[in-house]
């Protein structure tokens, strides 16, 4: 498989990325977090931006085709920077570089729009979370340098029965 194609979502991308989330939410069972129910669509829907992946396989336009967009990067605003809300790339297409696609693309474009850090919460013990941010540049940022936006967004992941294992916040400055 050669680079993904990295674009803006489309409104017909919706169904595939929904479904890409889900099925990568599944992952987090394996280590021993089984996450709550949630709505991907409300999060791509209240998104200020939103790229995805689509596969290249040189062996079959067909399946590109057919498989659409198998992977996101939704991005809000918090505190006046560029928060990852979520990334997720489908099981299927894991481990394909996908992830760190989406994830550059993201840190440039925040750069290209001005914003001089991209922060983001995480699962702190995770290896396809904070560990994989970390060995692309993210650091953790400490509690006292949160803005009240953040301090919220934590809150809401406490409210929504995402903190169910350690969780801790990254940022990384593209600039």
């Amino acid at each position: 498989m050669t680079a993904p194609t990295i674009r803006p979502m489309r409104p017909s991308d919706v169904p595939g990325l929904v479904s890409a989330s889900i099925a990568a939410g599944t992952l987090f069972a394996e280590h021993g977090i089984i996450l709550p129910p949630d709505d991907p669509a409300a999060t791509l829907a209240e998104a200020i931006d939103v790229l995805v992946a689509e596969p290249i396989d040189s062996a079959s336009a067909e399946r590109q085709q057919a498989a659409g967009p198998v992977g996101f990067a939704a991005t809000t605003v918090l505190d006046g920077h560029c928060h990852l809300e979520e990334l997720a790339v489908h099981p299927a297409y894991g481990r394909l570089g996908i992830g760190s696609a989406l994830l550059a693309a993201t840190t440039e474009r925040a750069a290209r729009r001005g914003f001089t850090r991209v922060t983001l919460t995480t699962f702190a013990d995770v290896p396809f979370n904070a560990p994989w941010y970390r060995r692309r540049g993210f650091e953790p940022l400490p509690e006292r340098d949160w803005g009240p936006e953040l301090i919220r967004q934590r809150a809401r992941e406490v409210e929504a029965g995402i903190a169910v294992a350690p969780r801790v916040v990254l940022f990384h400055d593209p600039a």
